[in-house]
């Protein structure tokens, strides 16, 4: 795949928009794995409010509805905070067999949350390494254009 364009190799599969969020949690869409052989999660810290705290982590689940949601082993962030983090990043990565797919999960969603005061956040999950390419035949219906 030497000569393959990015998005032939990953694609946009899941995204907590840009906005102030107010204290509490928001979540990303829940992405099926089993057309990946990995994910990357890509939290994005903008201006958090007076001592606030950003949280990341991923959660899995039997169905693109949720069902028996549980968190992903070793998939949260170190907490962002107000005094270091502003403008920050951070990234998760996570491969299918990480899951618990003996336990029949094989759906992966990123929970934000947003801790004390309103704080600008957003997030991006990424679909590395599709099982039938190109990956951008998985990007979200929200991706309005590829320019290659």
């Amino acid at each position: 795949m030497i000569n393959a364009r990015p998005t032939e190799a990953a694609a946009l599969v899941g995204v907590v928009g840009p906005a102030n969020h107010a204290d509490g949690a928001v979540n990303s869409n829940w992405v099926e794995m089993s057309k990946f052989e990995s994910i990357r999660a890509t939290v994005f810290a903008g201006v958090l409010g007076v001592a606030a705290t950003l949280d990341a982590k991923l959660e899995q689940a039997t169905n693109a509805s949720g069902a028996g949601a549980k968190d992903v082993t070793g998939k949260a962030i170190t907490q962002l905070v107000k005094a270091t983090d502003d403008n920050k990043q951070a990234e998760i990565n996570c491969r299918a067999e990480e899951l618990d797919v003996n336990g029949g999960f094989g759906f992966v969603r990123l929970v934000l949350t947003v801790g004390t005061a309103a704080s600008h956040a957003a997030a991006a999950i990424y679909g590395h390494n599709p099982r039938y390419a190109p990956a951008s035949n998985y990007d979200l219906a929200s991706v309005a254009e590829i320019v290659s």
